[in-house]
């Protein structure tokens, strides 16, 4: 028996036609998990879908930042044992210089999204007793940094919220956690501009002496999906490589 198995398992995995979504989605399917691909790009999650272990995966698009697209995401889904909360978007902006649109764009993917996906997926009956819910939050939350206000308190109202939903949900046994991953190496950490060159010097300054990959958060987000870790829920897990 291998308690890391997901064999039987149907997982939704939102963000997953890049970076860590994918990852995720990908490693699902090696540990033997049905694999339900979303996000917004057809040509991305077609990418991903090719690079998928085994049969039976499924790519449903859909923008969640609309609701009616929530609510026609949800009608297509089977019942699932695991959902990967991923998909969110990243933008710096000093304090000073913070516009509504700024908030909306970042607060309504990182915050609003998941929460209404989440809401759609229990108010349709689509999670199964006994299943894992994680949500990709950042180490954002508690380490601060310049210009990363907005999205740092996006994954800190995430984070909050999961804190409530793993009591309400803790009678059907259905687990909430959250992994709060420090720099990983995605196409999000190039979105503002910042040289390659400079990230390569500053992952020098992380005990382990380097970012994170995709992979490093799979192979945790494939642990808390699994039956491995059952008696796991509430917790808000950082992996850093020993970055601050």
């Amino acid at each position: 028996m291998n308690p890391f198995s997901l064999e039987g398992k149907t997982i939704l995995v939102t963000g997953a036609s890049s970076g860590i979504g994918r990852g995720i989605a990908i490693a699902c399917s090696q540990m033997g998990a049905t694999v339900i691909l979303n996000g917004r790009s057809h040509k991305r999650l077609q990418e991903t879908f090719s690079m998928l272990t085994g049969n039976g995966h499924i790519v449903l698009e859909a923008d969640l930042t609309v609701l009616a697209d929530i609510r026609h995401l949800v009608e297509r889904l089977p019942k699932l044992e695991g959902v990967v909360h991923c998909a969110g978007v990243g933008i710096r902006r000093l304090c000073k210089q913070i516009a509504e649109t700024d908030i909306d764009y970042v607060m309504n993917a990182n915050f609003k999204a998941p929460v209404l996906l989440q809401s759609e997926l229990l108010a349709k009956k689509k999670i199964n007793k006994g299943a894992s819910i994680v949500f990709i939050s950042s180490i954002a939350v508690d380490s601060p940094s310049i210009g990363n206000a907005i999205y740092s308190a996006s994954k800190g109202a995430i984070t909050s919220y999961a804190n409530c939903l793993k009591l309400e949900l803790a009678p059907r046994l259905i687990r909430v956690n959250t992994i709060h991953p420090a720099m990983v190496w995605t196409d999000l950490i190039f979105k503002d501009g910042v040289e390659e060159e400079q990230l390569k010097a500053d992952e020098q300054t992380y005990l382990l002496k380097r970012y994170g990959k995709p992979k490093d958060i799979a192979n945790l987000a494939v642990y808390l999906l699994s039956d491995a870790s059952e008696w796991m829920t509430g917790s808000h897990i950082n992996i850093t490589g020993g970055g601050q």
